[in-house]
C-alpha cells in the first residue's frame, strides 16, 4: 500500500466544524486515501454525523474507519488510537476544525517520491479567524524568506533541529505534517504522558532518533483559529497560558538536556513569569510588555552569563541557536 495515505482526524465535540473537514479530504486530487475518525468520547452528536457521513462517501475511499473511545484520553491517546489503526504508507493528521487544501495529499505525496530520504515532511499553513472566507484570513506560515535561522533550513539536520527544539518548539505549523508511519511507530508514537501536548514531545523524539525534519514550499492546510479551540483561540497573550500547563515536560524531556546556563536561565524565566498567570498582566499591552522583558530578561542574571558564554563561544552546540 504504497500510495495509500492514512489521513486521520481527531475529534472531540466537533459537531460545529467536522462536516466541512470531511469534504475537504473528499475533495483531494490524490485517490488512494484511508480515513480514520477517532474520537476522544465525545459529549454532543460528532460520533453520529461522521458514521453517517463516512456511509454515505465510503465509495469515495479506499478504506474508512470510525473509532469512538468510551473513555477521554486526551489528545495524544486518540492520536495513537488512529495511528495503530492505520493500513496507509503515508500519515496526514487532521485537526476536526481545520480543513485541506485540494492539492494538499497529491502534493506530499509527490515530494516524498521525489526524495525518498524524507520520513518527516512539513509545509505551509493558511490560519483564519473563525472560517476560511477570504476576509478572515490572517496570514501564512511560516513566511517568506525560510533563513538560515529557521529550523527548516536546508543548513539544518536532525541534531541541530533536536538542538533548537530544546530551547523552544520553533514549530509553528504542526498542522501541515506528513510522516512516515513505519518511522512513526518505530518510535513509540505520541507521548502519551503528556494526554493535552501531542506534537512538540513528538518533534523531539523523531529529531532526537535522527530523523530531520523536511520542508515542502507549498500551502497544504487551512488553520482555524476560533474560541472553541483547545490551543488557540485568537486572544493576545504575552505568555501564552499553555506555558503554565508544561513544566513537567520540561522537567522531564527539555532540562536535563541543556547545558546548565540555560537550564538556570530557562527556570528564572519560569519562576518570574508567575505574575502572568493572571490575565490582567498577560493581555498583550505596552506595559505588561515591559514588565516581561524586565522581569524575565533585564533582572535575569543567568541572562548575561549565556550571552558572555554566546560572545566567547559562538559556535558551540546550543549557544548558536540561543535565542
Amino acid at each position: 500500500m504504497d500510495s495509500l495515505v492514512s489521513v486521520i482526524i481527531s475529534t472531540y465535540n466537533s459537531s460545529r466544524f467536522i462536516e466541512e473537514t470531511l469534504e475537504s479530504i473528499a475533495c483531494q486530487t490524490w485517490k488512494e486515501i484511508e480515513i480514520i475518525v477517532t474520537d476522544d468520547c465525545s459529549k454532543d452528536d460528532t460520533v453520529e454525523i461522521c458514521r453517517e457521513w463516512l456511509a454515505k462517501h465510503d465509495s469515495r475511499f479506499s478504506m474508512t474507519k470510525l473509532l469512538a473511545s468510551d473513555v477521554n484520553t486526551g489528545i495524544s491517546g486518540n492520536a495513537n488510537r488512529g495511528l495503530y489503526a492505520a493500513n496507509g504508507n503515508w500519515i496526514k493528521f487532521l485537526g476536526a476544525d481545520d480543513t485541506l487544501k485540494t492539492n494538499c495529499l497529491e502534493d506530499n505525496m509527490l515530494f516524498v517520491l521525489a526524495h525518498p530520504e524524507i520520513r518527516v515532511l512539513f509545509s505551509k499553513v493558511n490560519i483564519y479567524k473563525n472560517n476560511f472566507n477570504p476576509e478572515n484570513f490572517i496570514s501564512t506560515v511560516p513566511g517568506d524568506p525560510i533563513t538560515s535561522a529557521n529550523i527548516m533550513s536546508d543548513n539544518n539536520n536532525a541534531e541541530s533541529q533536536y538542538q533548537m527544539l530544546l530551547l523552544s518548539d520553533r514549530v509553528h505549523f504542526s498542522p501541515s505534517v506528513f510522516i512516515h508511519r513505519e518511522t512513526l511507530v518505530s518510535i513509540g508514537g505520541f507521548n502519551e504522558r503528556f494526554p493535552m501536548l501531542e506534537d512538540y514531545p513528538l518533534w523531539l523524539k523523531l529529531t532526537r532518533n535522527g530523523y530531520r525534519l523536511n520542508f515542502m514550499n507549498r500551502i497544504t492546510v487551512n488553520y482555524r483559529m476560533h474560541n472553541q479551540a483547545v490551543n488557540n483561540t485568537g486572544f493576545k497573550y504575552l505568555v501564552n497560558p499553555n506555558y503554565f500547563k508544561h513544566e513537567s515536560f520540561r522537567k522531564l524531556c527539555i532540562y536535563p538536556y541543556l547545558p546548565p546556563d540555560i537550564r538556570l536561565d530557562r527556570k528564572f524565566i519560569w519562576i518570574s513569569s508567575q505574575i502572568f498567570r493572571f490575565r490582567i498582566f498577560n493581555k498583550d499591552t505596552k506595559f505588561n510588555a515591559l514588565l516581561k522583558d524586565l522581569l524575565t530578561v533585564y533582572l535575569n542574571p543567568f541572562r548575561y552569563i549565556v550571552r558572555i558564554r554566546i560572545a566567547l563561544y559562538r559556535k558551540l552546540p546550543f549557544y548558536e541557536h540561543y535565542l
